[in-house]
């Protein structure tokens, strides 16, 4: 059952502060990325590269946590729980969005090879301490 995201959590979410995401290892511990994120009418967007450990986590195991608290308030804080979706991005259109979020320009850490995918992550759960 999909989970609302109060409105502070929204405001939090649109701000460029950075979030950690854990994934589940094919042993059962967790494992944590910080990223960079955003929102996409209900669901929480990433950008992450074939390959890394986190996109071959989920490819395998749909299920992930992003925390967030902002650096100026860090007793204020968005626990988010929920299934992935993964769409291939050969236009690197979300990265692009992002690194003009947080960076104020274009990424510039983009290598030929790379192949980036969208993570879209559904609210299941939803913590707000605020």
């Amino acid at each position: 059952m999909p989970a609302q995201l109060p409105p502070e959590a929204r405001a939090l979410l649109e701000r460029p502060e950075f979030a950690t995401v854990a994934t589940i290892e094919p042993g059962g511990q967790p494992h944590l990325s910080v990223i960079w994120l955003g929102l996409d009418g209900d669901e929480i967007v990433f950008s992450t590269i074939r390959g890394r450990r986190k996109t071959d986590n989920l490819q395998r195991d749909g299920r992930a946590t992003v925390l967030v608290y902002p650096k100026d308030d860090p007793y204020t804080y968005l626990e988010v729980r929920g299934s992935v979706t993964l769409v291939d991005d050969p236009a690197k259109a979300l990265i692009e969005a992002m690194s003009h979020k947080y960076l104020g320009k274009p990424y510039p850490w983009h290598k030929d090879t790379e192949q980036r995918i969208v993570v879209r992550l559904a609210p299941e759960k939803v913590v707000w301490h605020g």
